[in-house]
């Protein structure tokens, strides 16, 4: 089965909120998607001196967070939909080439079809659209080695004057 990386902003907010436990300061938001849970509960054990209860494991349901596929439902890009795309040239060199796909048949048809070049050229995958965890594990199956990670590519799209997926933007040109 495919694999879901990490966005890095993901590790960045890992890596900054790990520096900034030890220096007890004010936090700051700096971007708030509106599925945010506050951070406080969790820094109790840093910021206090008392032993921990130990509870019964038998009694803690685990909680497993963004690594549980169903809290990324639904995918959704505006003003993205399957189609056919153009082959165009841009102007914004990248330094590694990526693709974007849906849940949809022609993307898993493409993907299908291009896995063995995408993976030859590196390129890593944004799942745009999906609506069921069935989505998930439909295009993990056929990723099989390709970095494909779920996230919406509004901003993308609209700086690359993209409507459609599947499409792959290298270097110097978008392309389906």
């Amino acid at each position: 089965m495919g694999r879901f990386s990490c966005p890095w902003w993901t590790w960045l907010a890992i890596v900054s909120l790990l520096a900034s436990v030890g220096a007890h300061a004010e936090l700051t938001v700096i971007y708030d998607s509106g599925d945010t849970e506050p951070i406080a509960p969790f820094l109790g054990p840093f910021e206090s001196n008392d032993e921990i209860p130990q509870q019964d494991p038998r009694s803690i349901e685990p909680q497993i967070g963004a690594a549980d596929p169903e809290s990324w439902l639904p995918i959704q890009s505006a003003g993205l939909t399957p189609g056919i795309v153009q082959t165009r040239s841009h102007d914004r060199p990248f330094a590694r080439p990526f693709f974007l796909i849906g849940s949809d048949t022609r993307s898993r048809q493409w993907v299908q079809d291009h896995r063995v070049q995408l993976m030859e050229i590196g390129a890593v995958g944004m799942l745009v659209q999906a609506e069921t965890v069935d989505d998930l594990g439909a295009i993990a199956a056929l990723a099989d080695g390709l970095s494909i990670l779920p996230a919406s590519a509004c901003d993308i799209a609209n700086a690359l004057e993209i409507s459609h997926y599947p499409v792959l933007i290298t270097a110097h040109a978008i392309e389906q």
